[in-house]
């Protein structure tokens, strides 16, 4: 069962905000920028998530994370380091939306 993401949510209400999210941030603006490849990509958000504690993005960005290449392993480390610089509450926040999100156990 695929699972809609927040920003698909958020177009409901408000799909003029959904139309400026895609462009310019999954345009070639942004995601599809050369300049970083898209797993860099998912370790600048992922971090920036934590930190900010954004949860349901979280849940989004988690299964984005994983589809460029990053390992369960890598992202648990992401958030540990996450933690010195966002804050542990937030990290442990995104520990726990990550082992339901990714977990095989929770699927």
């Amino acid at each position: 069962m695929r699972i809609e993401s927040p920003r698909e949510a958020a177009s409901h209400f408000t799909p003029e905000l959904t139309a400026l999210i895609e462009d310019p941030l999954y345009s070639e603006r942004v995601w599809a920028d050369p300049r970083l490849s898209p797993r860099d990509r998912s370790i600048a958000t992922l971090g920036a998530i934590v930190a900010l504690y954004r949860p349901d993005e979280l849940r989004a960005q988690l299964h984005r994370a994983v589809d460029n290449g990053l390992t369960l392993e890598e992202i648990s480390a992401l958030i540990t380091h996450t933690a010195f610089y966002g804050g542990f509450p937030a990290a442990i926040s995104a520990s726990v939306i990550a082992h339901e999100v990714l977990s095989p156990d929770h699927h």
